[in-house]
């Protein structure tokens, strides 16, 4: 329980420390707070890694409540821009992939790590679709559920709106990805072996 609540104080200093867990971008915010949640995930199992998957998802939440950008919509039903608002769509959007990348690195990692039987090729990867689940599911339900609105607040045509989209994901979701990679499976190998030491 103690790690859980560390973990969880870790994405909320993120989460409201300026420039730091959401990195302000104009049209979105790229944000690194999934490095903690895939790392809880990794050490803590899948129910406490998508418990602190909602943690990071409740940020976004009020972040998006209380500091909205043009296009937070997307993420809190509270805030509108003219005649857009978010809706149950917005909820889905800002929980829902958040508390999956609490889980979907376990699995990637423990199935990995039977097949290659290598530690840190399975950390990276494990890393790597941590930060993917985050960035696919919450720009694809975008599409879903707003892609009008988004268009708009945006200033791209509707049928443009997709190909937005995928360069969203080509310069957050990548660089976002590697990143995860690297931090992930250097500080998890050094915290598997402090828990092997103890």
């Amino acid at each position: 329980m103690v790690q859980v609540a560390l973990f969880a104080a870790l994405i909320i200093i993120l989460a409201f420390t300026p420039f730091l867990g959401y990195i302000p971008l104009g049209f979105t915010r790229a944000t690194i707070i999934h490095i903690p949640v895939i790392i809880g995930s990794l050490m803590l199992g899948p129910k406490k890694g998508a418990f602190l998957g909602f943690v990071f998802g409740m940020t976004s939440f009020i972040n998006n409540t209380m500091n909205p950008t043009a296009t937070s919509f997307v993420f809190t039903p509270f805030f509108e821009l003219g005649e857009v608002h978010g809706g149950i769509g917005s909820v889905i959007i800002c929980f829902v992939p958040r508390i999956l990348v609490g889980v979907v690195p376990w699995y990637v990692y423990r199935g990995l790590e039977r097949i290659f039987g290598k530690q840190m090729l399975s950390l990276a990867a494990a890393g790597i679709a941590g930060a993917l689940t985050n960035t696919l599911l919450v720009m694809n339900l975008i599409y879903v559920f707003f892609r009008t609105a988004y268009a708009a607040a945006n200033n791209v045509a509707e049928g443009a709106v997709y190909t937005f989209i995928l360069s969203i994901i080509g310069m957050n979701g990548v660089p976002e990805a590697v990143v995860s990679a690297v931090l992930v499976s250097i500080i998890c190998r050094v915290l598997f072996q402090y828990r092997q030491i103890q």
